[in-house]
């Protein structure tokens, strides 16, 4: 059964070097720029774009944020997103065999970790299974990614439910930056063999394009005992993207991803007679893709609007369950000034999900399929209370879920910034991680107890289950955090947080 606990109060205290985030206008002629080269008010007038859906200087971003850079990227060696999170502070990151990665911000870590939203340029690639992510599918060609970037604490807000702890943000670069032609391979004894291919090319003055495929074939682990692991896996995948500037104000991305794959898998799953379990190694065929467009026009400076809608397929043929899952989705967002000290940004969203489940062994979901539809609402409005010194920001997101219903997830935000070599703010945010298919609808027969151990002569079947009465966990955030450059080319941010939890769900047999 699942069982809801009261709060944990979580106190931390976080130090870590910051870098900016380059603006992607800057475009191919800064793609080499290396940040240690900037002088100290060069850094401190770096554009970024976490925290608030707009580009803003680095002293304006009033959370705690850390982006990993392409030059980061390919000087890590990483060969996978989740080994390239390895390096950013405050993200937990625990690979626990060979195709399967834990990853969370601010703890709560574990494969189905459920309070992290993930995307890929803009992109939700959490599953509603089980409000996590796959991390096996997560990929493209590394050397395409343009920037990550992190927001450790809550972003519910703009970002809306399971930004809960954390946002991370996957984005690729411009195709006008992938011209020409890009061939990667190696070999090893884990990484059995790996290689992509890119192209990108030119089509009249304003439209840029790229193709790529990418395929590794990466060895299963070793246990304790030095035991070959039965978790090696491959993976082929394809995909392009299209940057056209319509006109002088229009710009359209369309963007798509192919791929599939095999991975083996070891499962043990309960008996009802003497071993009473059954340990087994199977095969796990992977497959999906999706298609993305977004056209943006902006009209100054202060004042833009942004449609973007995507396709998304998820298939998972398991030993224990099938998924097959559609998933659509619309967003649409506007910025505007209103008045000479307030710019207010509004939004408006829409998701479909439909799964379809296949029950086979010791887990089933009832029903085995299902629709659900997310509709949401932000506002956002950023004041100037003291012109370049003070700024209030007031915020808030309104959802409405087919598992709990309407949700409200507000956040107020105050940024003092005495200089540019210093920034200081302070925070107060709500946020909810709403239920998944598998704490709702879910039977988990988890092991049998041989007779004599509980009362009676029979084996004793031990379930979990899910249960319609679950409520959305719920999350209130208070931070202080502080960024410096106190010398040129070093720089720092430090973040209090305090964060109360409530209805926090756990398993319970």
């Amino acid at each position: 059964m699942l069982l809801l606990s009261k709060w944990a109060p979580a106190l931390m205290i976080c130090t870590i070097p910051f870098i900016g985030l380059i603006d992607p206008s800057w475009g191919s002629e800064h793609e080499n720029l290396n940040l240690s080269e900037l002088g100290l008010e060069d850094l401190m007038n770096i554009q970024v774009t976490s925290v608030s859906k707009k580009q803003q200087k680095l002293s304006d971003a009033g959370a705690a944020v850390f982006v990993v850079t392409r030059e980061d990227i390919r000087r890590s060696g990483a060969t996978s997103i989740p080994e390239v999170l390895r390096m950013v502070p405050g993200i937990q990151v625990a690979r626990l065999d060979a195709n399967k990665w834990a990853v969370s911000a601010r703890g709560f870590n574990d494969r189905f970790a459920d309070k992290l939203l993930v995307l890929m340029d803009g992109r939700t690639v959490f599953t509603p299974l089980f409000s996590g992510v796959y991390w096996d599918v997560q990929d493209t060609m590394l050397e395409d990614i343009d920037r990550i970037e992190v927001i450790r604490g809550p972003g519910a807000a703009l970002w809306g439910a399971n930004a809960f702890n954390g946002v991370i943000n996957i984005i690729t670069k411009h195709a006008q930056e992938t011209q020409g032609g890009l061939l990667s391979a190696g070999a090893g004894t884990e990484e059995r063999g790996f290689g992509g291919a890119r192209y990108g090319g030119r089509v009249g003055d304003d439209t840029y394009y790229r193709l790529y495929t990418k395929y590794f074939n990466r060895d299963g682990g070793v246990d304790a005992a030095g035991n070959e692991g039965k978790d090696d896996w491959s993976v082929l995948r394809g995909g392009f993207r299209v940057d056209s500037d319509l006109t002088a104000h229009d710009s359209l991305t369309v963007q798509g991803d192919m791929y599939h794959g095999k991975e083996e898998e070891t499962f043990s799953v309960p008996l009802l007679v003497p071993p009473y379990s059954r340990t087994f190694n199977s095969e796990t065929d992977i497959a999906g893709g999706n298609l993305l467009s977004r056209w943006t026009r902006k009209f100054s400076d202060t004042a833009d609007m942004a449609l973007q809608l995507y396709y998304d397929r998820t298939e998972r043929d398991m030993a224990l369950w099938d998924e097959n899952r559609d998933t659509i989705d619309v967003d649409f967002q506007n910025r505007f000034r209103w008045g000479s000290r307030q710019e207010v940004m509004w939004g408006l969203g829409y998701r479909f999900s439909h799964e379809n489940l296949t029950n086979k062994i010791a887990i089933a979901f009832t029903p085995d399929k299902r629709s659900d539809n997310l509709y949401s609402f932000f506002l956002q409005d950023d004041i100037a209370l003291i012109e370049e010194k003070l700024r209030l920001v007031l915020g808030s997101r309104f959802e409405h879920n087919d598992f709990t219903g309407f949700e409200i997830q507000p956040n107020a935000r105050l940024i003092w910034t005495p200089d540019y070599r210093q920034t200081v703010w302070a925070a107060v945010s709500r946020a909810v991680r709403t239920p998944s298919s598998a704490e709702e609808n879910y039977r988990n027969d988890s092991l049998v107890l041989p007779p004599g151990t509980v009362h009676g002569q029979l084996p004793a079947l031990v379930s979990a289950f899910g249960s319609k009465d679950f409520k959305s966990e719920e999350l209130l955030a208070y931070e202080l955090g502080y960024r410096t450059e106190p010398i040129e080319h070093f720089s720092m941010d430090f973040a209090l947080f305090y964060n109360s939890y409530k209805r926090l769900g756990s398993f319970v047999n």
